[in-house]
């Protein structure tokens, strides 16, 4: 019997190295342009980390795929010889859900979405903790009282998101407004553009957004106005008005995804409970206008001068108060949530009580908006 064992993990073993011997083709398919320096362009700076990194690793992909085609791009990717496809627009999952389904032998990983299959698993590095720390900065700063906000698709995503950010700036400047326009593209300059304007008309005087170019940066710091960067660093399109921002680091998953197919570890028959959920204490998006730079130093005094009043805390700065959530949030233990209760949507119904936090599952569902944001909502309960 030991003998008989012993033969079976001989050839199972032989099995793993004949894996991790073989070679990945992995293909791309993005929404946008590589060149959106956004979503698209934050997904391909990463391939093209990994593609370098890994000798066994071969990577392709294709560019400005409209959502409801990407089955037909997923053949050609297979037909082209690769074995593992990344999919990565939320639009984007019941078409791969199928494709996992007719291809059984190629591996899938479908980006923002929640549906699996045996050959299918799902990722995400998320923002929410980051856009909430961004808010904090942006409740500080406003003077007006009304923050802008240029939304692509209500999408969960994006209302967690913009629900993050409007819980940061309503614990410093609880009076105040987070202003939200919808413009249905996830890139498009000149829609970007004139949501800004609009905004501004309407007397906002800080920005963030869910668009994949600078435009809103650019358009606010025509006017003089601060705002927050979204998705890759865009200090250097305004140095003087970009506060912090939302920067991702992709290639932290993707890595861990495609070593653990390389060493057999991750199969075709194995990724119905794969779900990469990865935020800061995973290293998968960090909050800054540039790398290493959490805060613009053209706005830490203040920051530093606005004393805000914390529950646990007592008075302290919006600065310190900055970086004490940013270390609660980024230890792996994580000791503070966004969404800690109580908290209220904005018809005053109490969606988390208090001493609670969001479970994953209301996060990735979430369709409610929080009390202060202002503006249509489509699909709010």
């Amino acid at each position: 019997m030991k003998r008989i064992l012993s033969v079976v993990l001989a050839v199972v073993a032989l099995g793993a190295l004949a894996f991790s011997a073989e070679k990945i083709k992995a293909g791309f398919i993005y929404v946008g342009p590589i060149g959106d320096y956004g979503w698209s362009h934050a997904h391909d700076v990463a391939r093209r980390i990994v593609d370098e990194k890994f000798d066994w690793l071969e990577t392709v992909y294709v560019e400005s795929v409209p959502e409801g085609e990407v089955e037909t791009y997923i053949d050609q990717l297979v037909r082209q010889g690769c074995n593992v496809i990344f999919t990565t627009s939320f639009g984007f999952m019941d078409g791969t859900l199928a494709a996992a389904q007719r291809y059984p032998n190629v591996i899938f990983a479908h980006a923002s979405g929640f549906k699996r299959w045996a050959n299918m698993a799902t990722y995400m590095a998320d923002f929410y903790q980051v856009y909430y720390l961004n808010g904090l900065m942006a409740g500080a700063l406003t003077k007006t009282g009304k923050i802008g906000y240029v939304a692509a698709f209500p999408i969960p995503e994006v209302k967690r998101h913009i629900n993050a950010f409007t819980i940061g700036v309503r614990t410093v400047n609880p009076n105040a407004e987070v202003h939200v326009r919808w413009i249905y593209e996830w890139f498009n300059p000149a829609a970007a553009k004139e949501a800004t304007e609009a905004l501004i008309a309407e007397g906002c005087d800080v920005f963030a957004f869910t668009e994949d170019s600078p435009t809103v940066v650019q358009v606010a710091a025509e006017k003089g106005l601060p705002s927050f960067g979204h998705y890759s660093p865009m200090y250097d399109f305004a140095p003087d008005y970009v506060v912090s921002g939302q920067i991702v680091h992709w290639e932290k998953i993707y890595e861990d995804f495609l070593v653990k197919i390389h060493e057999g570890l991750y199969t075709n028959k194995n990724l119905a409970h794969v779900d990469y959920w990865w935020l800061l204490a995973q290293g998968a998006v960090e909050v800054g206008a540039k790398p290493g730079m959490v805060i613009n130093p053209k706005y830490e005094e203040a920051l530093k001068a606005k004393k805000v009043n914390v529950p646990g805390l007592g008075e302290v700065s919006v600065y310190d108060l900055v970086f004490i959530r940013l270390n609660q949030m980024a230890d792996p233990g994580i000791t503070y949530d966004p969404f800690q209760g109580p908290v209220y949507d904005r018809k005053g119904q109490l969606v988390v009580p208090e001493g609670m936090w969001l479970s994953y599952d209301s996060l990735i569902t979430m369709e409610w908006a929080v009390a202060g944001v202002v503006g249509p909502w489509p699909g709010e309960p």
